[in-house]
């Protein structure tokens, strides 16, 4: 358990609760190094058959901190750090992985939250792509796991329109499986975790393995690198701090195409 990850097991579901409620559970070094090792230790344990993530308080996950001083820890690559977050969920961990998203997600918390196998939302659940109102391109494998759920174009459309989706919006275009009333959710959810987790683990664990492969791309680390590697690149554009700075000014962003080195 760490303070910004709390971890709790429940017939044999591993709840892991995104903890920084002050920040929206926005995603910094330490939370993201933190569900890492949480996905490790899970992944580990045959008394655990499903992995459960959800926010504490209003929010399931407003995307990266950008405020963070320390994306990467000593000595750690950012990049390296994502793969291994988007790899251990999706690929290493054989066990279903459910994200219950009550609250906001935007950005790179839609990014985890697809990274999960199944999705389940809240009647207040709200999505937002976030990444072209910075001036950047995703990363942390959203542009492999948004078109596997939705497909190419309404993946294309959600990641360039920039529109806040509601929970019945996000449900019909397929970024998740299933609302439930915010009034009980967490129970909701719960139940829903403990219902997959009664599967015949060997089951559950062979299904989410060939599932995945029918998806899994020939060199899916080169395609994570090539993602931060671009979203860095639009951060550092001039088009990418006008859009930071139109968003802390309140005004509409006035692109120019000057691109990223």
């Amino acid at each position: 358990m760490t303070d910004v990850l709390l971890e709790e097991t429940l017939e044999g579901v591993r709840i892991l609760r995104l903890n920084r409620p002050q920040k929206k559970n926005a995603l910094s070094n330490e939370l993201i190094a933190a569900i890492i090792e949480a996905i490790e230790r899970a992944t580990e344990d045959d008394a655990v058959r499903v992995v459960g993530i959800i926010g504490e308080g209003d929010a399931f996950c407003a995307g990266a901190d950008l405020l963070d001083a320390k994306l990467a820890a000593p000595g750690v690559r950012m990049d390296d750090q994502i793969i291994r977050l988007v790899k251990g969920i999706c690929v290493d961990c054989e066990k279903p992985v459910i994200a219950g998203i009550d609250g906001i997600a935007i950005g790179a918390g839609v990014s985890l939250a697809m990274m999960a196998d199944l999705r389940m939302a809240s009647s207040r659940a709200r999505f937002h792509p976030g990444y072209a109102r910075v001036g950047t391109s995703p990363d942390a494998g959203l542009t492999w796991t948004l078109p596997q759920a939705v497909g190419p174009e309404r993946a294309m459309r959600f990641l360039l329109e920039q529109e806040m989706l509601g929970a019945d919006a996000a449900l019909e275009m397929g970024l998740v499986g299933e609302v439930a009333d915010a009034d009980g959710f967490e129970e909701a959810f719960l139940d829903y975790c403990r219902k997959i987790a009664a599967v015949a683990p060997l089951a559950a664990r062979q299904t989410k393995r060939l599932l995945t492969r029918v998806g899994l791309l020939d060199d899916l680390e080169s395609h994570l690198r090539d993602e931060l590697k671009f979203a860095m690149r639009g951060l550092k554009s001039g088009d990418g701090r006008e859009a930071v700075r139109a968003i802390f000014e309140k005004r509409k962003p006035q692109f120019t195409g000057e691109k990223g080195k």
